[in-house]
């Protein structure tokens, strides 16, 4: 009886962990899926800690699958992490499955951990905890101030297209930079009842956030193209990437190489790799729309410069369109080819920052 126990305190334990903004719930489940427990824990260092210590309580820890690894679960990913334990990214629960068992915080939170256990979530979350998550930060810095500066344009233009006519004629015929000029170099004063004087202050006053904005991303852009050839200059080394093209790349691949199991996989991970989509005597492929959006965007840009001005490409586009290929299709197979070239160099420039293990 007394070996019995000791079988049963020793069976592997696997958790699962529903996140949210002010608290996280966990489900520990044993090796064979069964015998859930779930309990709930503040969103907080003190609520990490009890979170890991509740798990371990029940047994020898195996592996932790957790929701949301880049969002609310960011803070408990890296506390884990940073206790060796193996954290594994889950996705949110099937809608038709959960709208068959029904849908609550611990439901989740079991079901993470038995995807954890079924191997249906193999992801390795991002580390987050080096010059790669400074990048993104900063990517989510100078994107948000591009879409806020295109905003302030377009309402600045607004203003001055239903101005009075006389105010409206200085703005006539210049570009954009002309256009904020003119409309920041008017008179500082407070918005008044008169509506000609109300538009002289609401043009001056987007002109200014729009120079704000602009200075914004000048400085977000500069700090780019500092940190992007520091986290791997061999990316940045390859034609036709840039600093922000860099960028995307290195943020959809994370601070931690090993979550980039393969080439194909990176390439799975930007969208890139061809779906089959074959039935009976039809044998085909499609175009993938899933994956990171971002990478895919910035592969897609590194073929266009290199189909412009990189001989070599532009040799194998002649060719390929001598075979038939639109240039649609040319661009998705150059595609594919970058991203195994930019996996290559990524995994290599990010082992060599690393720490190296004392």
């Amino acid at each position: 009886m007394a070996a019995a126990i000791m079988v049963e305190e020793l069976r592997p334990v696997i958790g699962g962990v529903d996140t949210h903004k002010d608290f996280h719930v966990a489900a520990a489940v044993d090796s064979l899926g069964g015998d859930p427990r779930t309990a709930s824990f503040p969103n907080n260092a003190a609520g990490h800690a009890a979170l890991l210590a509740w798990l371990s309580s029940h047994g020898p820890l195996q592996v932790v699958g957790v929701e949301g690894t880049g969002s609310y679960g960011s803070g408990l990913t890296r506390h884990l992490r940073a206790a060796g334990v193996t954290v594994l990214e889950v996705n949110r629960p099937n809608r038709q499955a959960r709208r068959g068992r029904g849908k609550s915080d611990p439901l989740d939170a079991v079901a993470a951990a038995r995807a954890a256990l079924a191997g249906l979530a193999a992801g390795i979350p991002k580390a987050g905890d080096g010059i790669v998550e400074a990048i993104r930060l900063v990517r989510v810095v100078r994107r948000g101030a591009v879409r806020a500066r295109t905003q302030t344009m377009n309402q600045l233009r607004a203003v001055v297209d239903t101005a009075p006519v006389g105010f409206a004629a200085q703005f006539t015929g210049l570009n954009s930079a002309q256009f904020v000029a003119l409309a920041a170099a008017g008179p500082n004063s407070a918005p008044a009842a008169d509506p000609t004087a109300a538009v002289v202050w609401a043009a001056r006053t987007l002109a200014l956030r729009w120079q704000s904005l602009t200075e914004q991303i000048n400085d977000a852009g500069a700090a780019l193209a500092e940190l992007a050839p520091r986290a791997a200059p061999g990316l940045c080394a390859m034609f036709g990437v840039g600093p922000d093209t860099a960028a995307a790349l290195l943020v959809a691949g994370g601070d931690n190489p090993e979550r980039l199991g393969s080439e194909a996989a990176f390439a799975a991970l930007c969208g890139v790799n061809p779906l089959p989509a074959s039935s009976g005597r039809t044998r085909r492929h499609r175009l993938n729309r899933a994956g990171n959006r971002d990478a895919n965007s910035a592969l897609w840009r590194v073929a266009l410069v290199r189909m412009a001005h990189h001989q070599p490409t532009r040799d194998y586009v002649t060719r390929r369109t001598i075979e038939g290929l639109s240039k649609r299709e040319i661009i998705r197979c150059l595609k594919r080819f970058i991203a195994r070239e930019v996996y290559k160099n990524l995994v290599a420039d990010l082992a060599r920052s690393q720490p190296v293990p004392t």
